[in-house]
């Protein structure tokens, strides 16, 4: 199973890798990784995606809260958390193929922010889905780089209220 989960930390060095640690110990291959300053640039908020077993991944889970600078964690439920991720994808084209480049990106409201004679970079941010839908898109164009940065989550208020 598929789990979204959200750690907030002190912001100190070292932390993120101590909490990754716990997961790598137990053999859990960590899909995606993102960690950034949270509204308190004293906390840092580390969102990890993995895939595992329940069981096994409720004692890292419990594991993690225990380490010294970790504030909370969170396994977040896909229906309710709004998960977003960056790509910027560059991807090749010719005078016959960017103006259908161009149309899939603005379909998908992603930005075009840089175009040479034979490339076109897009921006888009969105859910995994979205990232991966238009990348299927763009395959048969010839995707020459891709960076994405892992995905971002938060827990959805109104789905709170419930």
């Amino acid at each position: 199973m598929r789990h979204i989960i959200s750690v907030l930390v002190r912001n100190h060095p070292g932390v993120l890798s101590h909490v990754v640690g716990l997961f790598t110990r137990r053999s859990y291959n960590i899909e995606s990784l993102a960690a950034g300053v949270t509204e308190n640039p004293e906390i840092t908020r580390i969102t990890i995606v993995v895939t595992g077993d329940d069981r096994v991944l409720d004692q890292v889970m419990k594991q993690v809260n225990k380490l010294v600078d970790v504030l909370s964690v969170s396994d977040l439920k896909y229906d309710q958390a709004i998960t977003r991720e960056l790509a910027i994808i560059t991807v090749k084209t010719t005078l016959q193929t960017r103006g259908a480049v161009i149309e899939i990106a603005n379909v998908f409201g992603a930005k075009v922010v840089d175009m040479s004679e034979d490339t076109i970079t897009l921006e888009l941010s969105g859910t995994e889905r979205v990232l991966q839908n238009l990348v299927r898109l763009l395959k048969p164009f010839g995707i020459s780089e891709m960076a994405r940065t892992g995905m971002i989550a938060l827990a959805m208020k109104s789905s709170e209220e419930q």
